[in-house]
């Protein structure tokens, strides 16, 4: 249904922020004015996930964090639920990595951006007593490295800024964007390609294969040259093809063979462009064949 990403210094007030948004939209989906499905709100977080805070220490400790939070989000992304990642989220790059994954997921989105002053953030992060304070010199680098989300740029907005001195969230604004916002269809950069079956090689080898025995076996039975013959390759698949009319050679049909599955193999093992379902069963394969020797056979 929609993804809402929290964004801001560490120990801004993030999780405070989170909890106020899953109260506000729980209160309204359990309201009596609410008649849309029924949605679950969860919240996504370095504490749900068990991401420790020295995580952030270095790069190569935060990179497998972030991988971790990642997978959560496009786990629990769906058409039943409202996810709020509660996350420094402080690189663009990674929110417009989520925003891929929500558009493709085909929910809504919007951002809160929680504002504080660095020097406000220092002294709660100094002042905390659960054992999730960030070592003072991570701290000063997460601030530093803090990438600002704009509400010009697609994967921030709708943004919504929450100052710390702010009693509460906007929450009839989040409620709207996420029941009621824009749902943005995947683009080419964020759909799924379609992947063939894992018998699709055999079937493209064996089905050309049995299709060019059959033509030769077929032209030499009818004893004339081109027209429209009747291939039968199984009992129900009965392939026609329209032949020049000429006497059509064993090594001719070889090669156009090989040169067919030589195409269609880069669509099997990378997947396939072609817009709507990928049918790789032996009818189409045949089919394919019979229109790619209509084209390639010389008159």
């Amino acid at each position: 249904m929609a993804l809402i990403t929290i964004s801001g210094y560490p120990c801004s007030g993030k999780s405070r922020r989170a909890a106020q948004i899953k109260e506000h939209l729980e209160t309204r989906l359990a309201g009596p004015d609410y008649i849309g499905p029924s949605l679950a709100v969860i919240v996504l977080s370095d504490d749900t996930l068990n991401i420790d805070r020295a995580a952030y220490n270095d790069s190569r400790s935060e990179k497998p964090a972030r991988g971790t939070l990642f997978t959560a989000v496009q786990r629990h992304l769906s058409s039943g639920t409202i996810v709020i990642v509660d996350s420094l989220n402080y690189i663009k790059g990674f929110r417009y990595q989520i925003y891929c994954a929500a558009r493709e997921s085909k929910v809504r989105i919007c951002t809160v951006y929680v504002l504080a002053p660095p020097e406000q953030c220092r002294e709660w992060n100094k002042t905390r007593e659960d054992g999730r304070a960030y070592a003072p010199e991570t701290l000063d680098n997460l601030i530093q490295r803090y990438e600002e989300p704009s509400s010009m740029v697609r994967w921030d907005s709708p943004l919504f800024t929450v100052s710390w001195t702010d009693a509460d969230v906007p929450a009839s604004d989040i409620w709207r964007a996420a029941t009621a916002g824009i749902v943005k269809p995947p683009n080419t950069g964020t759909q799924v390609v379609a992947k063939a079956p894992s018998d699709a090689l055999r079937t493209l080898e064996s089905t050309s294969t049995s299709l060019v025995s059959a033509l030769v076996s077929e032209q030499a039975n009818s004893g004339s040259l081109g027209g429209t013959l009747t291939l039968s390759l199984t009992p129900t698949l009965k392939p026609r093809i329209a032949l020049p009319p000429r006497n059509i050679t064993l090594s001719e049909l070889q090669r156009l063979k090989r040169q067919f599955v030589v195409l269609h193999k880069r669509a099997i093992t990378l997947g396939t462009t072609e817009k709507g379902a990928v049918d790789w069963s032996e009818e189409s394969v045949a089919g394919k064949f019979v229109v790619y020797l209509e084209e390639n056979l010389r008159p």
